[in-house]
């Protein structure tokens, strides 16, 4: 059993279980106001595919990332390095990298081309009925559950065959999400460090 964002699961040793198939979504979804994005990502699912087998989470916690003005962004100020340029092309695309050294974030592009701004997935909640061991709930562990690393760097989720994200058909209303401030940025200073643009259920189940 493990513990996110006020919720326990029991999950297994098992974590490749059967896709119960969704809608890809698409382009539009991602080319929106991030803050948008960031609440509306809530209930979906990724789809990770290794072979012939797939690793599938639901999205339970997210976070926004709105540069240039966001002094927490990677993009802040306009700044374009090796690092964060595929946030500078329309949105539904991976950005990821190492903090720490160690530990890989994933980020999913959103906005138009030439609007750098993501959202992080804090995490997700394993579409299995065996025991996991909190190996989803939190930035890092959720990448190393699904296998992913800097390969994945720039990944089209409208197009690729190894990982996208699903519409199940769960509908979550405003009232189920919790907004709350980001976590781990008081270096942005108190302004952007008390933006609520951290987002979770407030309840077990939507």
């Amino acid at each position: 059993m493990f513990q996110t964002s006020g919720r326990a699961f029991l999950v297994g040793k098992d974590d490749i279980i059967k896709n119960i198939m969704g809608k890809r979504l698409n382009r539009h979804f991602y080319t929106r106001s991030t803050l948008k994005v960031a609440k509306d990502l809530l209930g979906k699912y990724i789809v990770r595919k290794l072979g012939k087998r797939k690793l599938v989470g639901k999205i339970i916690e997210t976070e926004a990332y709105i540069g240039p003005q966001d002094k927490a962004a990677h993009s802040y100020g306009g700044k374009i390095t090796p690092r964060n340029k595929i946030e500078y092309l329309s949105g539904g695309r991976i950005y990821i990298y190492l903090v720490y050294g160690i530990y890989w974030q994933l980020n999913i592009t959103t906005n138009f081309e030439g609007k750098p701004e993501c959202v992080l997935i804090r995490a997700i909640e394993p579409n299995s009925k065996l025991l996991l061991n909190n190996q989803t709930n939190g930035p890092g562990k959720l990448c190393r559950w699904l296998k992913l690393d800097k390969s994945f760097y720039g990944e089209d989720l409208t197009k690729s065959k190894r990982i996208w994200l699903e519409d199940r058909g769960a509908r979550v209303k405003p009232s189920q999400i919790l907004a709350t401030k980001r976590i781990g940025i008081d270096y942005a200073g108190p302004y952007w460090a008390n933006k609520k643009w951290r987002f979770l259920f407030k309840n077990d189940k939507i």
